[in-house]
């Protein structure tokens, strides 16, 4: 496995998620991961995909393109950012003539994507790189807690492009609450949208979709629940109030960064993770 990755933060995570960003780089530290920042990255063109092909692939082979400089993959925190890189990585790769042309637009800013290296989230480099059973042996305070997983849309589809794990009945985050001593639970509509993408253009829907998912949640008597993307976050965990008061339903579920349910597990204290920055209240006791 490689010890090194370019790291692109992506825009909500630097913006709104905060600790998402400390608690992932905490536990690719006691994994003896080294992360090189790609600084000024900008968007990841996830937003332009379906308005202008070609504005899409230009942001997205800029980004790309850092991480060649660096000769290293790059390892992403967002959903989003992991579709949109995967996808324009892959197209650009398999189609020299509009590789060529996205290349004539990154000559203006003199930068220019080669196709030399692949883009991970962090989940696939944990999952696959890292591995389980190394993950394991770097857990000194096992949790007894009960986890529901939310994969969130971008992680693993479309499966054609993004070929890691199995996207209809995945395991990779599964297993990983696991690894921390925790037990990943199984509850109704697994797979449902966090609903985020449409939040912009009809808040009614979205709020509908994550109070679903959220009600199932609960249904299943989850201690907490997991993502892996800062949107879903945003969704559950910092609309969460505004989802209650909407659907008249209270449900009062922590929401956790996976790799802030790890760094806890690794040993870290829950500031060090930030997890006083998270919007539902997380009891600390309930990790001992």
């Amino acid at each position: 496995m490689s010890n090194r990755y370019a790291y692109f933060i992506g825009c909500t995570t630097a913006f709104r998620s905060p600790n998402y960003d400390l608690s992932t780089r905490r536990v690719m530290e006691k994994l003896n991961i080294e992360l090189v920042d790609i600084n000024d990255g900008g968007c990841c063109g996830f937003y332009y995909e379906v308005i202008n092909e070609l504005t899409y692939l230009s942001m997205a082979a800029r980004v790309i393109s850092m991480a060649e400089d660096e000769k290293l993959d790059l390892m992403v925190v967002c959903n989003g950012c992991n579709g949109s890189l995967v996808r324009a990585n892959k197209k650009l790769k398999e189609n020299p003539e509009l590789k060529q042309e996205v290349n004539n637009v990154l000559a203006d800013i003199d930068r220019e994507f080669k196709g030399t290296i692949e883009v991970k989230h962090y989940v696939r480099v944990l999952w696959e790189d890292v591995g389980v059973e190394k993950i394991k042996e770097k857990v000194s305070n096992p949790l007894d807690v009960k986890v529901a997983v939310h994969y969130g849309c971008h992680l693993l589809r479309p499966s054609e492009d993004i070929r890691f794990d199995e996207a209809r009945d995945p395991v990779s985050l599964d297993e990983l609450v696991c690894a921390t001593g925790a037990s990943s639970i199984d509850y109704l509509e697994k797979s449902l949208c966090c609903g985020g993408y449409i939040m912009a253009s009809n808040q009614d829907v979205a709020y509908k979709m994550s109070g679903r998912k959220l009600r199932n949640v609960k249904n299943a008597k989850a201690d907490l629940m997991i993502t892996a993307c800062p949107f879903c976050n945003i969704m559950y965990d910092a609309n969460q109030k505004s989802i209650e008061r909407e659907l008249e339903r209270e449900f009062n579920i922590p929401v956790l960064h996976y790799p802030q349910l790890l760094g806890i597990s690794m040993g870290y204290s829950p500031k060090e993770v930030g997890l006083e920055q998270n919007r539902v209240r997380v009891n600390p006791k309930i990790f001992k």
